[in-house]
């Protein structure tokens, strides 16, 4: 993660907030003139004067000649300035909470204009380093083979309005000494390789930490990889060992059943015992966990462990899980609770932001390449977890409260980017992570537009005899006390599913469909071109499929059954188009092919003057909360 961003790990974090350099450390050089020196390790240096000698010799630069007498003032100035900065830094820290508005504005801009003044400093000095370049580099070939020096030209873009799209593999580094440490991970200035760290993907990460963790996003670090999958690849690998457990809630996307059954749980793999229940609540959660106890008492006496994997909003139906109880029965066994918040987003769904860490999940799953990027343009993801539990330095040990607030130590090799993300190669790159941070500008917007959409479609379309709704903004849906409970305003997911198996419950459909199979493709044949036939979901566009076909259909029967997927199972992702627009076409689509089979069944849906009074119902009750429940204007001037 970006130094610039986050204070360094608990054991690199300056503690003397005087303004002078703090005592030194074990090697004898003070912390805040060392971590600039090329010499870091190794330096002999006890001041700032003796450190920019030092400095000068190790380039081999005369102090006494007049560049280096003038080269030796300003380094001298230079490793006092970043003592001064480490001082405002800690200051910052301590006094944050307690200033007023005011006064945090006052010192914003105040260190932003020292922004600039650094980097026009630094921006003085390429003028005679790139004439000192260009005496080096001085045939035609030599530099059409070498480029420009990368510094030269750069600077400025610091001041993007945007992060910038940095396209490359590899990065210049300082000296053999930083180099090393960023090896170590002690130095997260030097990125190295873009496998492992780019600036504008640790942008995107350091993004989606602030709006998932909100307040408590100092606590927490974020690494991003090129697919959902790879995303959720990347955390069963780093926690998940050779005949664990993993307990999954029942509804998760096919291709996340595909890995854990296919996978982890393939004997010449992994041998894991994977077990997907139902559960929504912490009690119901609570019988499966001594369900799971219970037949996997060998593995677990042989010192195996159970992982909890959870998917909420979940894939198709949108159903909620209460995961706050969920995450508290399992931490209170002492399990790790892994939650794909995908299809809620950050603006639904805030699991991470529980005041209570007992109820908060010990990683969080997204798939950006849904509604955080918003557009179908790409494909991402992400894990957020908790600093201490993402990232150690390496050979560093630090120990931080679990969940129950007891302290854990945590080794350097145990975290997840030493243990998986170094060497798996996942990393997203820079034009995906710029993709996704447009995207996220717009989120709170079409998130609000699609759950006024859902709610629209999800009670008009469940008023239907013959169909089943399967979402928690329907109607009488046992799922939407958990929805109210769980979501941000109560509002819904922009995901359900409907079928034509005949009005059974809401958590399992007769076994004998309403219409035929052949009449069933008639109709989703014709759902196009308002219905979008694709896959995925978040997409601006409304979407639809056949979940039993497409996105789970690497379960077998059984599986699809006790998921309550069946074959005329139709999920719709819902997009930003006006709803009764697709309310028409579905009608119009049921009357062309339907009505053949079953004469008047479109006649069956309430009027299209009905259509309009519940988009107006939600389209300003929707809109009425979100703005009741934005901060006053006199709680945002404090």
């Amino acid at each position: 993660m970006s130094s610039q961003s986050k204070p360094p790990a608990a054991s690199q974090t300056p503690t003397n907030s005087s303004l002078k350099a703090s005592p030194p450390d074990d090697a004898g050089a003070p912390r805040e003139l060392a971590e600039i020196s090329p010499r870091r390790k190794t330096t002999q240096g006890r001041s700032a004067s003796e450190m920019a000698h030092e400095q000068l010799t190790h380039f081999g630069i005369d102090p006494a000649s007049e560049y280096g007498s003038r080269l030796a003032a300003l380094t001298q100035h230079l490793y006092a300035a970043n003592a001064d900065l480490h001082a405002l830094w800690n200051l910052g820290v301590q006094e944050l909470a307690s200033l007023p508005r005011r006064e945090r504005l006052e010192r914003f801009n105040a260190q932003k204009f020292l922004s600039f003044q650094l980097a026009k400093m630094l921006d003085t000095l390429q003028n005679p380093q790139r004439a000192t370049y260009q005496s080096l580099i001085n045939t035609s070939t030599q530099r059409a083979i070498k480029g420009t020096y990368p510094v030269f030209d750069n600077i400025a873009a610091i001041f993007a309005s945007r992060p910038a799209i940095v396209r490359t593999a590899t990065y210049i580094y300082a000296c053999a000494e930083w180099v090393d440490e960023a090896f170590q991970g002690r130095e997260m200035l030097h990125s190295i390789y873009s496998r492992l760290l780019n600036p504008t993907s640790v942008a995107l990460a350091n993004h989606i930490v602030d709006i998932e963790a909100g307040p408590l996003n100092r606590e927490y670090f974020a690494w991003n990889f090129n697919s959902g999958m790879a995303a959720v690849d990347g955390v069963l690998s780093h926690l998940v060992g050779h005949r664990d457990v993993i307990l999954s809630s029942r509804n998760v996307y096919g291709g996340v059943y595909q890995l854990m059954h296919d996978w982890f749980g393939k004997r010449s793999n992994l041998d894991v015992a994977v077990h997907f229940e139902t559960f929504y609540t912490g009690e119901e959660f609570q019988r499966s966990l001594d369900k799971v106890t219970r037949a996997e008492a060998e593995r677990l006496r042989d010192g195996r462990r159970i992982y909890v994997y959870l998917e909420s909003p979940c894939n198709p139906h949108g159903y909620v899980l209460d995961v706050p109880a969920i995450c508290r029965v399992a931490h209170e066994r002492g399990l790790d609770v892994i939650c794909d918040s995908t299809v809620g987003t950050p603006f639904l769904h805030r699991p991470l932001q529980r005041s209570d860490p007992m109820e908060r999940p010990d990683f969080v799953i997204h798939s950006y390449t849904k509604d955080l990027a918003g557009h179908g343009g790409t494909t991402a993801g992400v894990v957020i977890g908790r600093n201490e539990r993402m990232f150690v330095p390496k050979g560093a040990r630090v120990t931080a409260p679990g969940p129950d607030g007891k302290p854990r130590e945590h080794a350097w090799d145990e975290s997840m980017f030493w243990n998986v993300f170094y060497v798996k190669g996942a990393f997203l790159d820079a034009e995906k992570a710029f993709e996704v941070l447009t995207g996220i500008h717009t989120l709170e917007l079409r998130m609000l537009r699609k759950a006024i959409n859902t709610l629209t479609l999800a009670e008009f379309l469940a008023a239907h005899p013959l169909i089943n709704v399967k979402c928690n903004a329907a109607p009488g849906n046992e799922n939407s006390m958990l929805r109210e409970r769980c979501l941000f305003l109560g509002l819904p997911a922009p995901l359900f599913t409907l079928d034509f198996e005949g009005k059974g419950s809401n958590s399992a459909p007769p076994s004998a469909s309403t219409i035929s199979r052949g009449m069933f493709q008639r109709f989703f044949d014709s759902l196009e071109p308002a219905f979008g036939h694709q896959v995925s979901l978040g997409q601006p566009n409304t979407v639809v499929l056949c979940p039993a076909l497409t996105s789970h259909s690497e379960m077998s029967p059984e599986a699809l059954r006790a998921a309550d997927i069946a074959p005329t199972t139709i999920r719709v992702a819902v997009g930003l188009e006006d709803p009764r627009t697709l309310i028409v076409h579905l009608m119009k689509a049921a009357e062309a092919t339907i009505d053949h089979e079953l004469p008047g069944f479109s006649r069956q849906f309430p009027t299209l003057a009905t259509a309009d009074a519940i988009y107006r119902k939600h389209f300003a009750s929707v809109h009425a909360a979100y703005a009741a429940a934005q901060p006053s204007a006199e709680e945002l001037a404090r």
